[in-house]
């Protein structure tokens, strides 16, 4: 299992094809953020999934944080 720099996310070959979940779940932080992105808010995300946590939701969003930042961008020569 490799940690991310967010602990409450976990990548495990086992769970999801390896993709970032919140720990002790098999929801993703894809899923999570698509459902803030779809207009989600904390409180319904809270309510349909009650395993999660707000430190859960606000791991997904660091984590979304930290892979942008670490996204490197080489513009292409016209």
């Amino acid at each position: 299992m490799t940690e991310p720099p967010q602990p409450r996310i976990v990548l495990d070959p086992a769970i999801l094809a390896g993709k970032p979940v919140v720990r002790g779940t098999r929801l993703s932080v894809e899923f999570v953020i698509g459902l803030l992105a779809d207009g989600w808010g904390e409180a319904d995300v809270l309510r349909a999934y009650p395993a999660l946590t707000h430190e859960d939701i606000a791991a997904c969003l660091g984590y979304a944080r930290d892979i942008l930042g670490s996204e490197r961008i080489y513009p292409s020569a016209a």
